[in-house]
This record gives C-alpha cells, structure tokens and sequence, in this order.
C-alpha cells in the first residue's frame, strides 16, 4: 500500500509514513551537523550481510574486520586520550586493561568500564584506548574489562568475566568507591552485572553509568522503527547479533536484557543517556521508568539529534562526558 501523497496512511497495526526528508538540525553545533552529513554518506554504502547463525568462519571474518576498522578508528572515538599509557594485567583469569588520568587522583575510587561493540567486537585495541578515555574524562583510575565474545564464546561467557572481575575489585576496594558503567553493548553488561552480582549476593557499587545502553535484545521499544535511518550509526537493530551471542537462550532473560529485570532487590544509583535519533533511546525511556517506579535513584542525560554512540567528539560530546563525570563524583560524595 502507498503512502498517500505528503500524508501517512493508518494501516493494520501502524502507520504508513510518506517519503520525507529528515534534515541535519540547527539545534546543533556545525561540527556535530557536519558529523551526521558524513554518517549519512557511510550510512548509504552497501554493506554485506551477517554470516548464517552456524557459520563460525564467517562470524570469526566478520569480527576480524569490524575490529579491525574499530582500532583504526579509536581516535575518532576517543579523542587524544586513546594514546594515554595503559597497563595490560591479568583479574581473576580475565584481560584487564588499567588507565589512570594524567592528573592527580584518589587512590581510593575506581571506574570499572565495560566496552561497548555490540557484544561481539571492541575487543584488544578498542577497549584499551577505552579505558584510557575514561580514566581522561572522569578523573580517575579505569579498569576496562577484555571479555570474551562471540562466536567461541556466546552468552554468558562474557558477564562471566565481568563478574569474576568485579568480585575481586570489591575485596580491594570499598564498593561505595566503585562506579560501574559502559556504553552500547557494554550498558548491557554493566546493568546485567548489577542484577547477577545482586542476585549472588555481591555488594553493589556507588553507581552506574549507562551510555546509550543496549538493553533490551527482543528490540520491542518504539525507537526500534521511529529512529531507523535517522541513527546514522547504528541505523538499525541487532536481531543477527542478539541471536548469535545468546546461543538459543531467552532473550527477554533479565541477564540478556537487562531492561526486564526486578530492580525492587536493589540496584545502584544510575545514570542513563541516550540522543533523539538513537534507535536504543527507548532502552533508555523505558529503563528510566522501570528504575524510578522501584524506588531506584535514577537520572536522564537526553541529548539533542544525537544518534548512537554521540558525535565522535563534537562540542555537544564534551558536555555529555562532563555531565556523566559530574554524575561519578556525586555518587562518591553519597
């Protein structure tokens, strides 16, 4: 069925948009409109399809070359902070990649950050200048999680390793001075560590930091559809990579979606963000709303036309990232 003319069609189920334009904003600054103009263009180039569910080799290619172009780009991510020193060690059998600020910091408080990649790729150089701009933004000594990702190692090898890591954190560090946090897929881990740590009996930290967090695998959330295309970097869902790190198990299981767990049992302070173009931006509306009704301190950071992940950045990027440290260090002072 056709749209009719410049007017949407009410159809069975929904409604039938017509063809329209979605311009860059003025509400932004012209870094970030020059930001979204050059996603568009990568946006419109055709991309291969994801490997069959079974095709191990095709999967193992797909992250090779999805890390390989993650690394090239940790500049663009991170800005200068990607070349600070890191230390590479060994928690509980896990990779841990360690970064302090290049100023003075309290001995005392730790970042545990868990990399975003849609829980498959960031793996190695990724994460390590991750946690090299964490420790840059927040002002405080980083511990960037290496978990392990699909196609070997599929759900819940990697929350396994996220909470090996921090349970052995809180035996060396008081937990009210831990702040967790991660973005995309590493908002999934970050709140599914809270709900399994809570759930085996573990102390929970000072807070929680989630980024334009993937938090919900069945995808059911409205931004799902209305943000499709005007995400430039994410553009869609994941159904092809939810399917493939969850290994045939529920994907509405509070551990895979952390979005349908009980947070009455206790949850720390959380800090949720997301853009106005960001197809996860429902994950964040409704997580928001599911945290405050159980009693759970919780604050939205909204920003304006930014789509998955910010603007590589961006004036609008900096402002975010002080916001979130301005976050960290009220829930130290709790």
């Amino acid at each position: 069925m056709a749209s009719n003319g410049n007017r949407p069609v009410a159809v069975e189920g929904g409604i039938l948009m017509p063809e329209r334009l979605v311009p860059h904003p003025n509400s932004v600054s012209p870094e970030a409109r020059a930001f979204l103009g050059m996603m568009t263009q990568y946006m419109a180039m055709p991309r291969p399809p994801y490997p069959a569910i079974d095709d191990m080799d095709g999967w193992r290619a797909n992250r090779e070359a999805s890390d390989a172009n993650m690394s090239a780009m940790s500049k663009g991510f991170f800005g200068d902070a990607a070349d600070n020193p890191t230390e590479t060690t060994t928690i509980a059998g896990v990779t841990v990649h360690v970064a302090a600020p290049g100023i003075v910091f309290p001995e005392d408080r730790i970042y545990l950050d868990i990399h975003g990649g849609a829980l498959i790729y960031g793996s190695g150089e990724f994460c390590r200048a991750g946690a090299a701009a964490s420790a840059a933004r927040f002002g405080v000594r980083t511990f960037s999680v290496d978990y392990r990702v699909p196609p070997e190692h599929c759900f819940p090898a990697g929350l396994d390793d996220c909470l090996a890591v921090y349970a052995d954190l809180v035996t060396r560090y008081d937990p009210q001075k831990i702040v967790v946090g991660g973005a995309s897929a590493g908002g999934n881990l970050s709140a599914a560590l809270m709900l399994r740590a809570r759930d085996e009996g573990l102390p929970l930290p000072a807070g929680l930091v989630l980024i334009t967090p993937e938090l919900d695998l069945t995808e059911s959330g409205d931004s799902f559809e209305v943000n499709k295309f005007a995400d430039v970097v994410l553009v869609t869902g994941l159904p092809e990579v939810n399917a493939l790190y969850a290994a045939g198990h529920n994907l509405a299981h509070p551990y895979l979606s952390p979005l349908f767990g009980d947070f009455t049992k206790g949850f720390p302070p959380t800090l949720l963000q997301a853009g106005t173009r960001d197809v996860f931006l429902s994950n964040v509306a409704r997580m928001h709303q599911s945290l405050r009704r159980a009693g759970v301190p919780v604050e939205i950071l909204l920003c304006e036309a930014m789509p998955h992940g910010g603007f590589a950045g961006c004036p609008e990027d900096q402002a975010m990232y002080a916001d979130i440290r301005d976050f960290i260090w009220r829930c130290w002072e709790r």
